[in-house]
């Protein structure tokens, strides 16, 4: 049978064999027994990772894409879990280390990272494939305009490498834009204060990011002693820079 992408799923098949092999290539052996694919589709990424001796999952919503990959695999091949990757409770199903990895939807793909970070302890590594703006923005530093909360999250707990650019026409249908593969694994280096807290200033600041970081914090309702880092704007602020500044405001939480 043939699956129809479909819009509201933001599918786009991926056609060209040689991309799904460099992304399981580049999938780091030996971190987890498992690997958790999100949205397999008609199993472009799926050859591949069967191959690999590590256990594989597949979430997959789409009915047409399910029923396509039990008719073309057999039972054994994986383990398919018919619940979007944003609403399971990975660690429970799976009950072990696992790797993220696929030609992820561009309309959840910024979800997918941000789950992923949330699950982190469980999660050493995420490979995959994304609309290009949104790898380059992850991998950004400071100073760059596309530098952000998923830039300073995902570098808080993983080194981030833009790995290739993937065009346009080795999909169906093609998307309007450019895709970009990205290596996301976790180090080991201590954060240095309240995750939690980190994330809560990292969010208050870029939700105005045209301000100053004395305006930004206004929104956390805290009274804000005198810093370095007031008069700077979040896109300045490096990873660095946001721990010393969420370990002032929040001297006692560690």
């Amino acid at each position: 049978m043939g699956v129809r992408a479909k819009k509201h799923l933001g599918q786009h098949f991926l056609k060209d064999p040689s991309v799904s092999k460099r992304i399981s290539d580049a999938i780091p052996k030996h971190l987890a027994p498992s690997i958790l694919e999100v949205g397999p589709g008609t199993g472009a990424l799926t050859q591949f990772l069967v191959e690999r001796e590590e256990k594989l999952y597949l979430s997959e919503i789409d009915r047409d894409s399910v029923k396509y990959l039990e008719e073309h695999y057999p039972n054994e091949a994986f383990t398919l879990v018919p619940i979007s990757f944003l609403d399971a409770n990975w660690p429970e199903i799976l009950k072990s280390d696992f790797i993220v990895a696929g030609n992820f939807p561009y309309n959840i793909s910024s979800q997918i990272v941000f789950k992923a970070l949330d699950m982190r302890d469980m999660v050493p590594a995420l490979v995959g494939m994304f609309q290009k703006e949104l790898a380059e923005r992850i991998c950004a530093g400071p100073g760059s305009k596309t530098y952000g909360v998923i830039s300073v999250l995902s570098q808080a707990y993983y080194d981030c490498e833009y790995l290739f650019t993937v065009d346009e026409h080795v999909f169906v249908p093609p998307p309007k834009v450019k895709s970009g593969v990205l290596k996301m694994t976790r180090h080991d280096r201590p954060l240095g204060c309240n995750a939690t807290r980190l994330k809560q200033v990292v969010k208050a600041t870029f939700n105005q990011r045209r301000k100053t970081i004395r305006n930004g914090l206004k929104s956390l309702g805290l009274e804000v002693p005198e810093n370095e880092f007031l008069g700077l704007r979040p896109e300045q602020m490096s990873l660095e820079n946001f721990v010393s500044l969420t370990k002032i405001l929040y001297p006692t939480e560690t």
